[in-house]
């Protein structure tokens, strides 16, 4: 019964992982519509907390509350981890290749392996480390930077570890709400909320409002952003970090650059080379090792 519980959090894991791989789809379309990079999170977390929020409505109101000393959890999920890591992950995007920024992005379960181990005394393994070296490599094999030459500043690369940095909190801080007692809707709705509230606050809401009602195609794309890439990929990763060590679940996330390397080559027909298969088997040899250990572990 344990061993067929492990799989399905890893399953909801691995499944948000693929969502967020489809994240380059929307981000190119809501792109051309004019949106800007505030405007693209402030659209994405805010139809997402909507989401949430009905979710808690429908499910139990008594989610929505939140004690004034745990705020804290939420502010890091929203500000410090979502919102920091998209400013982040953009600006790297900006300042360099997408491959270098991607690269730099999935450094993330480094950071949940090691502040996981310091904070919450999980266990830093040769199996964690094998897998998330493994995972780590494919990741530069599928997103073509080996072999590419591209150019690094200084500061593209500072702000491509913060975005591995916030995309890692996201576990750290997960776990910290999930141990007070705070289900995973909870926290994603706060962090969704937050995170929408701060790109707002930069951006302004009356332009990225104006251009998602202005069709009904912007609409659509506007909606279909919120719940594909961020309702339902955080409502499966979240759910499935509560029966999941966080530097584990990181590894099982990297998933995300093989479906978006497949999501580019059927729907912007990018060619795929023998170097991103490989790193594909890499990826998916590492999230089989350490799914492989836990199993051996909770059997035993």
């Amino acid at each position: 019964m344990k061993k067929s519980g492990t799989t399905a959090y890893a399953a909801e894991i691995i499944a948000g992982g693929c969502l967020w791989g489809t994240m380059g789809l929307f981000r190119r379309h809501l792109g051309d519509m004019g949106l800007s990079t505030f405007e693209v999170i402030f659209i994405r977390c805010g139809v997402a907390a909507l989401c949430y929020a009905l979710t808690l409505l429908l499910t139990g109101k008594e989610q929505f509350r939140v004690k004034l000393k745990d705020a804290w959890c939420f502010i890091g999920s929203g500000l410090c981890s979502l919102l920091f890591f998209c400013i982040c992950y953009f600006q790297a995007m900006t300042l360099m290749s997408l491959s270098a920024a991607a690269i730099l992005l999935y450094t993330a379960p480094c950071f949940v392996i090691l502040l996981s181990g310091l904070l919450f005394k999980e266990k830093i393994t040769p199996v964690k480390i094998t897998a998330m070296l493994l995972a780590f490599a494919g990741c530069c094999l599928v997103s073509g930077i080996v072999g590419d030459s591209f150019s690094i500043s200084l500061v593209g690369v500072l702000y491509g570890l913060g975005s591995g940095l916030g995309y890692a909190l996201y576990s750290i801080f997960g776990k910290f709400a999930m141990a007070r007692g705070y289900r995973s809707n909870t926290i994603n709705l706060y962090a969704c909320l937050l995170a929408a509230l701060g790109a707002c606050c930069i951006c302004g809401p009356m332009h990225p409002l104006q251009l998602m009602v202005q069709t009904p195609a912007n609409l659509f794309w506007c909606l279909a952003t919120g719940v594909i890439t961020a309702y339902l990929p955080y409502m499966l990763y979240t759910h499935g970090l509560s029966g999941t060590e966080a530097g584990k679940a990181s590894v099982m996330a990297s998933v995300e650059p093989v479906v978006a390397t497949i999501v580019g080559m059927i729907a912007f027909h990018e060619t795929l080379s023998f170097s991103a298969v490989l790193g594909i088997v890499l990826v998916l040899g590492g999230i089989c090792l350490i799914n492989l250990k836990t199993g051996k572990a909770r059997k035993g």
